[in-house]
């Protein structure tokens, strides 16, 4: 290749965002779930902060996490989908080659960082149910803020090497990024050279933040069935379980479709790439959609206060 085109796209000043390719004609019909997703997200996750801020009754441990997971979900969402509506309605592709890696590091930051923090929420279950005599001495403000900094650090400290590894890498072939995003890999495939090490440390952190997240959190709920099944009765059992179906809701929400969307972008090859996309674009709004409804639905505290804001406002 003559030196002229190898040095056209090496260290680009702009990337082209494709948004869901080979969908262009659907853009507008694609943005109306996107956008009412963003909305319920937005206005559902502001909800949950403003009671807990505004109830004195929910400042504790587990609504301190829960305050957490919805700034995180904000933040996720807020950091891809404006752009990708922009780009749905206004055909407005364009992103600056150093907003494309800002934009790569806070998706893939918060992400991680909402895994940690449904660590701690379910360590907070388990304090909960297994040692509650100890419960207000164990999680006391301190240590829940020192939790919550360790999942920020871990997470912010772990990601930096994708903005980094994939600024370093030539792009001499084109700028155009097939997806509605800049997701790690979708940027640096782009490049023209061996990029093994960004694709091996992509995995490595894909496996071991989200493995030995899961392996904790399954640590925590073997202990907590265990106490459980120690209860004299079964409406006890089925009392105290229904403390934890909204974090396992809440699990559920976050890690089956980035799971999916993870091994889909990396070794789904024979999937079509515009269903690659539309599912890697769906994964950062289903968790921050699905978080408040879960939550508000569940915690019959939430839910009081928001049926009590409604009645005040209806009377």
């Amino acid at each position: 290749m003559p030196d002229s085109n190898t040095t056209d796209f090496t260290n680009p000043s702009t990337f082209i965002l494709l948004g869901i390719p080979g969908l262009e004609e659907a853009h507008i019909w694609i943005s109306i779930p996107f956008c009412t997703m963003y909305t319920i997200a937005v206005l559902g996750n502001f909800t949950i902060l403003f009671i807990v801020k505004k109830e004195p009754s929910l400042h504790g441990p587990m609504f301190y996490f829960l305050c957490m997971l919805a700034v995180t979900d904000l933040v996720m969402s807020t950091s891809t989908v404006p752009k990708m509506l922009s780009i749905f309605w206004f055909n407005s592709r364009e992103i600056s080659f150093s907003a494309c890696l800002t934009q790569m590091y806070f998706v893939h930051s918060f992400s991680t960082m909402e895994s940690g923090i449904l660590v701690a929420m379910a360590f907070d279950r388990y304090v909960a149910i297994c040692n509650p005599l100890r419960y207000s001495t164990t999680l006391t403000k301190p240590v829940v803020a020192k939790i919550g900094l360790a999942v920020v650090l871990r997470s912010g400290i772990l990601t930096l090497p994708y903005p980094f590894l994939a600024r370093r890498w030539p792009y001499c072939r084109t700028n155009i990024i097939p997806h509605s995003y800049c997701g790690h890999i979708a940027v640096v495939n782009l490049a023209c050279a061996d990029i093994r090490i960004s694709s091996y440390y992509g995995l490595f952190n894909l496996f071991f933040e989200i493995g030995m997240d899961v392996f904790f959190i399954a640590v925590s709920y073997i202990l907590i069935l265990r106490a459980i099944f120690r209860l004299p009765t079964k409406d006890a059992r089925l009392k105290t379980f229904g403390t934890c179906i909204s974090h396992l809701c809440a699990i559920s929400a976050l890690y089956i479709p980035d799971l999916f969307s993870s091994l889909t972008q990396r070794f789904g090859h024979n999937v079509p790439l515009r269903l690659r996309v539309l599912i890697a674009s769906m994964y950062l709004l289903m968790p921050p959609m699905l978080h408040p409804i879960i939550y508000g639905v569940r915690i019959k505290q939430i839910r009081g206060r928001l049926i009590q804001l409604f009645t005040h406002k209806e009377t």
